[in-house]
């Protein structure tokens, strides 16, 4: 099937019932006919209805074996470090997601987890930079907030002949646009909360593995750890994937338009995009992104300070300013001071994330609107600056 009806028709009817909608199983613990003879559930940190149509949904349309549903993205990312064990090594994207860089450098570096980052944009870099220690190469393709794209098949490649796993992030894609372990992924992992559940209104995150060896592993963290989603958290998400397709389609067509438009602005001096042939891997994320290449645009100014930047988002109408990403609305984030703020500005910085370094979510209103609205904020920011510069003369 293609991927617009298997997001809808991976979604089972309720065998007891036959309701189309996957019910609420709002329940924290179930009967039991004796000891250990039950139904398949017996308490709902272990297993729950909801939650388990959800997490086998999530399993076929990444193409894994098992899914596994969290109370948040960084639980997810939470639940696969603990995979590791003291003295492993992780090499990892450079242009990171800011949790995921804090969680790395500031709790489990002290348990004794090694951290390395690079470029993975090039696969040479991975090459070099990799050692017998590195049990996980951590990949977000693409990246969040710059939008770098790596060649996932190449990277598993090298990550398999050093007997590491390859850990992606697709977050920013979603299986609609692109599937990690169909390109030799082991483990897959969403914040939940951007495309797939998309309206803005649950926090959720998932995991998907290529194994019944690696379900045990993180079916038995799961259970320990408890960081589980509820069962209406699931369902918000399952009735948010049965609309992915039509979303992430216009998403994606919304932030093409409005990056070619933001190309035009004299202000800007550079666009991050991988769908405009000058992105640096614009070719890599053509062919294993599955014809789209979603909605998330960044760009930076001129001038290159945190307080241009933080007076054109505050300019948007249409753009609210928030964090997060992947809903129908569309949103503005300044990562440098948002997002990525726990980053040091030196690490930032080298990774490509500047201080006017400016992030959109594009939502599915309609693209003119969207551009008229980057348009009167620009022409806002170029009137403030001019009535500045009049008060410096004077």
């Amino acid at each position: 099937m293609h991927f617009e009806t298997q997001s809808i028709h991976s979604v089972p009817s309720d065998p007891l019932t036959g309701a189309i909608s996957t019910p609420i199983y709002q329940t924290s613990t179930f009967e039991q006919e004796s000891h250990g003879n039950h139904k398949g559930f017996d308490y709902s940190r272990t297993n729950n209805p909801t939650r388990k149509v959800l997490e086998d949904l999530i399993a076929k349309l990444e193409g894994g074996t098992n899914g596994f549903a969290f109370a948040s993205g960084l639980a997810a990312i939470d639940a696969v470090i603990k995979l590791l064990s003291s003295g492993d090594e992780v090499l990892a994207v450079d242009d990171i997601y800011g949790g995921t860089f804090r969680i790395f450098t500031q709790i489990y570096s002290r348990f004794g987890i090694k951290i390395k980052f690079t470029d993975t944009t090039d696969v040479v870099n991975v090459v070099d930079d990799i050692s017998p220690k590195t049990k996980f190469v951590w990949v977000e393709s693409p990246t969040n907030p710059t939008l770098k794209i790596s060649d996932i098949r190449k990277i598993a490649e090298i990550a398999h002949a050093n007997g590491s796993l390859l850990i992606v992030d697709n977050t920013f894609a979603s299986p609609a646009l692109q599937r990690p372990i169909e390109l030799g992924a082991d483990i897959v992992i969403h914040s939940a909360t951007k495309y797939l559940a998309g309206h803005s209104d649950v926090i959720a995150g998932l995991v998907v593995v290529n194994s019944n060896e690696l379900a045990e592993k993180v079916k038995f963290i799961q259970n320990s750890s408890g960081a589980i989603l509820a069962p209406f958290d699931s369902w918000l998400t399952i009735r948010g994937i049965e609309t992915l397709s039509l979303r992430v389609n216009k998403h994606s067509e919304n932030a093409l338009k409005v990056a070619k438009y933001l190309q035009s602005v004299d202000e800007i001096a550079e666009v991050h995009y991988p769908g405009l042939v000058s992105h640096k891997n614009h070719d890599i994320a053509r062919n294993q992104q599955n014809g789209g290449f979603g909605g998330v645009v960044s760009f930076s100014l001129k001038n290159d300070s945190l307080e241009t930047a933080e007076k054109l988002t505050s300019l948007t109408r249409l753009f609210k300013l928030a964090e997060s990403l992947g809903g129908v609305k569309s949103l503005i984030c300044q990562p440098a001071q948002m997002t990525h703020k726990s980053i040091p500005a030196e690490i930032r910085k080298a990774s490509g994330i500047s201080d006017s370094l400016i992030r959109l979510s594009c939502g599915i209103e309609n693209a003119e609107d969207l551009i008229n609205d980057l348009k009167q904020a620009f022409e806002k920011l170029e009137k403030t600056a001019a009535a500045e510069l009049k008060e410096v003369i004077a």
